[in-house]
C-alpha cells in the first residue's frame, strides 16, 4: 500500500483520538480547529519514524499529545478567560441524554481543563479505554506508575466534582 494512502487510512480510522485531545487541550472551537491541524501536521512529519511494533493508536497519542501540550504552552501567555459553556463546541457528540447529563459533562470538561498536562493526558487516554501499558508507552511512564497516578487522579477528580456540584 502507498505510504500516503496508508497514513490517510490510519488517520481516518483513529480520528476520534485527535478530536478528544483537541477538546481536552483547546478552549474554543477556533483553537480546537487550529490544534487539529497542528496535530495532523506533526503526525504527517513523524509518520516515517513510526515503528510498526508500536500500535498506531499508541504512537498517535504520543505525537498528538506532544503537539497539543506544545501548542498549549505557547498559548498560555495569551490565554483568554473561558466559561464552561465554551468548552463544548459544535463538534461534541450529540449523545447527551438530558440537561442534567449536559451539566455533568460540562463540569467534567471544566475539571479536566484544570488538570496539569500529564494528568489530563493520562485521564484522556484512560477514558478512551487505553490500557496501562499503552498509556505508559505514550506518556513515558511505567505501568505501575500509570495505575497509581490514575487512581489518585480519579480520587482527586471525584472530590473536585463533588465540590463543583455542591
Amino acid at each position: 500500500m502507498n505510504p500516503d494512502t496508508e497514513f490517510t487510512d490510519l488517520l481516518a480510522r483513529h480520528a476520534g483520538v485527535l478530536h478528544q485531545i483537541a477538546r481536552a487541550y483547546a478552549w474554543t472551537a477556533e483553537d480546537r480547529a487550529d490544534l487539529l491541524q497542528e496535530m495532523r501536521l506533526q503526525l504527517w512529519r513523524a509518520y516515517p519514524r513510526w515503528q510498526r511494533a508500536l500500535p498506531f493508536s499508541t504512537w498517535m497519542y504520543r505525537v498528538a499529545l506532544n503537539a497539543a501540550i506544545g501548542q498549549l504552552r505557547s498559548a498560555t501567555a495569551a490565554r483568554r478567560d473561558v466559561h464552561a459553556t465554551d468548552l463544548l463546541g459544535d463538534d461534541e457528540p450529540p449523545d447527551v441524554a438530558s440537561d442534567e447529563d449536559d451539566d455533568r459533562l460540562r463540569t467534567l470538561w471544566t475539571l479536566m481543563q484544570r488538570l496539569p498536562e500529564l494528568d489530563r493526558a493520562l485521564m484522556l487516554m484512560a477514558l478512551d479505554g487505553q490500557d496501562a501499558a499503552a498509556i505508559g508507552s505514550a506518556l513515558g511512564l511505567s505501568v505501575s506508575n500509570v495505575g497509581t497516578r490514575l487512581q489518585r487522579l480519579k480520587t482527586r477528580l471525584a472530590e473536585a466534582y463533588r465540590q463543583e456540584s455542591a
